[in-house]
């Protein structure tokens, strides 16, 4: 057995928080369309929270995108505000474009 301590949760086991985010893209014509505003949306989450994102559902469809954001903690409340987070600056600018979010903590 190791002797490392585990950083930075406290004891606990680590709480993952799985963010499912829904898209619709009214205007796209094209699978490379759509492909080139999702990729602008998780690299924008990527840069800004410093979360994991995928594409997840829909991916054949022009015009609809699944995604799937993910992070990592050892404390409930942090992990719980920074998924809202995400859900805000989504809403913030993407309005037209985000159809919905849900979110889920395994503990």
């Amino acid at each position: 057995m190791s002797s490392r301590k585990k950083a930075g949760f406290e004891g606990g086991a680590p709480i993952i928080g799985l963010l499912v985010i829904e898209l619709h893209f009214p205007e796209a014509q094209s699978l490379k369309a759509k492909r080139m505003v999702v990729k602008s949306i998780k690299d924008r989450l990527r840069r800004k929270f410093n979360v994991a994102v995928a594409e997840t559902g829909y991916l054949e469809l022009w015009q609809r995108a699944e995604l799937a954001a993910v992070s990592v903690n050892g404390t409930r409340s942090i992990l719980e505000s920074e998924l809202e987070a995400i859900s805000r600056e989504l809403e913030d600018h993407f309005p037209s474009e985000l159809l919905g979010t849900s979110f889920e903590l395994i503990e």
